[in-house]
């Protein structure tokens, strides 16, 4: 007897085949076969950016007591709530978390997790594209001005087309495993500058001239100094948005989790870091008290073919950094695209998006090219919850610690720690904002 055939069996496996195949063409899943050195310095390249030459200054407003303080306690805490999103990430059994949203939703909702989590890590991401567009564009501005003093001399919007122009290529690499090489590149980068910055101040050394006092003209101007020097601290610490995305390319199997590789690359990461953001920031000020200028490679000068290839080591970096921030949101655009308005996926899509994104970036970038301002005010609400509380609120949620246990009492500690700084961060960036929007001028 010929048995009927089964439509709704046939659909559900269509739509699981079809499921899998885009799963595997996006670009967070589309490959698991990445070693434990790729977390390295993927973690590396995300987190150290060129905002670490601006911690020398952030100490001269903290003073040496409350800047050590701030700069370790960041360190401690940002890689404990990164132990935490590494050790979520497949908390449930035979199932990964392999976007910081899908974590969001498993604590929260499936409607009010994204709600929380997606708005704080676009505004993250695409924030840092732009901020790193600018930065891009000043440090091959500022090579070009030191090797070459005759010749005539191009405003920044200029740097900012040509920092864009290899990102129209390099972002149609399809995934995280892709971009390793352009990653290594750009943490290697970020180590050299870092080297050349604290070595340099070293090798400069200090003198009776130097002066370590607070150099405030008013208590007001005093504090609002106070709350840019956290700021800095604390965008500097901004790796965890795509943690789970790293996390989501490295094979796993119930013997062998991801945590394990994971976890090796993140202590060698947070290892380097150390290196950078102590030595940096540390020696920076020993060096220049609090006359050290926000960037310090502005403050040593000399000599000039080191500074200029320091420059030109920070360019490197931030091509790499870009494109880490940036696949994360290629893979919101794609799935949308692909899972919501059910188009194709393809080559065309793919090049047409990622396109987009990139002149969106480039454009914003050279419109406003004191979008760091705009992202210490605004950022202050996704870069402190991402980085320095969300983590601590999902893992109550899901875990439901003893009250006033060990656990919970850590827990709450970065919590409010992490609330004050997230306030104090918009409100320095509102000031700032304020300040230089007074006497800006247009597409200079």
């Amino acid at each position: 007897m010929v048995q009927p055939k089964n439509d709704s069996t046939d659909d559900t496996f269509q739509d699981e085949k079809h499921a899998k195949r885009v799963e595997d063409w996006l670009p967070v899943t589309g490959a698991r076969n990445a070693k434990w050195y790729y977390s390295a310095f993927h973690n590396v390249t995300a987190m150290v950016g060129a905002g670490v030459l601006g911690l020398p200054h952030a100490m001269a407003q903290l003073g040496w007591g409350p800047g050590v303080v701030v700069l370790v306690l960041s360190w401690v805490i940002t890689l404990y709530t990164l132990w935490q999103m590494v050790e979520m990430h497949e908390m449930v059994p035979g199932k990964r978390f392999d976007r910081y949203h899908e974590l969001g939703q498993h604590a929260f909702g499936e409607k009010l997790g994204l709600w929380i989590v997606v708005p704080q890590q676009l505004m993250v991401e695409v924030g840092v594209d732009i901020v790193y567009m600018v930065t891009g564009g000043k440090s091959l501005k500022q090579f070009h001005d030191l090797v070459c003093h005759d010749c005539k001399s191009f405003g920044l919007s200029v740097w900012i087309i040509v920092f864009a122009a290899p990102h129209f290529i390099l972002s149609q690499l399809p995934n995280f495993n892709a971009i390793a090489g352009v990653s290594l590149a750009a943490a290697i980068m970020s180590l050299s500058y870092s080297t050349i910055a604290w070595g340099a101040s070293l090798h400069k050394g200090t003198s009776d001239l130097v002066s370590y006092d607070y150099n405030f003209s008013t208590t007001a101007n005093g504090v609002f100094q106070v709350f840019n020097a956290l700021g800095t601290v604390a965008f500097a610490y901004a790796g965890h948005n795509v943690v789970l995305e790293i996390q989501a390319t490295i094979p796993s199997s119930p013997e062998k989790p991801s945590k394990i590789p994971m976890w090796r690359g993140v202590i060698v990461a947070y290892i380097i870091v150390a290196i950078c953001y102590f030595g940096v920031s540390i020696l920076g000020y020993w060096a220049f008290g609090n006359a050290v200028a926000d960037n310090i490679l502005i403050s040593l000068e000399h000599p000039t073919w080191l500074i200029a290839a320091a420059n030109m080591m920070v360019v490197v970096h931030v091509i790499g950094s870009y494109q880490i921030y940036a696949m994360p949101v290629f893979d919101m655009l794609e799935s949308f695209l692909v899972k919501t308005l059910h188009l194709p996926p393809g080559l065309l899509l793919r090049i047409i998006t990622r396109s987009l994104y990139v002149a969106f970036t480039c454009f914003v970038g050279i419109t406003l090219p004191f979008f760091g301002d705009l992202l210490g005010f605004f950022g202050g609400f996704a870069f402190a919850p991402t980085t320095y509380f969300l983590p601590c609120i999902i893992w109550l949620c899901i875990y439901k610690p003893r009250p006033f246990g060990l656990s919970w009492i850590i827990n709450w500690i970065c919590i409010i720690l992490g609330v004050i700084l997230m306030f104090v961060s918009s409100i320095g960036g509102l000031r700032q904002i304020i300040v230089d929007a007074s006497n800006y001028k247009f597409y200079q």
